[in-house]
């Protein structure tokens, strides 16, 4: 009797970890996301450039690293050299960050 019980026993535990090994994997990937690179570059349209006061007005898609969705916002430039050689309508490729509170492009290219 008391063999019965111990196999009975047994089986329902092998039973029980065997299903836990199933092949339900639903939720499979949660948290296995990549994070989008701090220097991931954004695309954006110049739409106004303030050379004197450093400051370039972009209207941009996603801004992953800052949380940011597509808008058009004024940005710091990190050095004015980011600025040469732009134009208002230009499509360009860049990098933002939050420095010291403020919303800055620390890199700019024209798009390709």
């Amino acid at each position: 009797m008391h063999a019965r019980i111990l196999l009975a026993g047994a089986a329902l535990a092998c039973a029980t970890a065997l299903q836990a090994q199933g092949t339900d994997d639903g939720h499979a990937g949660h948290g296995t996301q990549a994070a989008a690179p701090a220097d991931a570059m954004a695309t954006g349209e110049v739409r106004r450039i303030d050379r004197a006061e450093g400051r370039i007005t972009l209207r941009h898609g996603p801004l992953p690293n800052l949380g940011m969705g597509a808008m058009t916002m004024v940005f710091r430039a990190a050095d004015a050299r980011l600025l040469e050689g732009l134009a208002e309508g230009d499509k360009v490729r860049f990098t933002a960050e939050r420095i010291d509170g403020a919303l800055t492009v620390v890199a700019l290219e024209p798009a390709r």
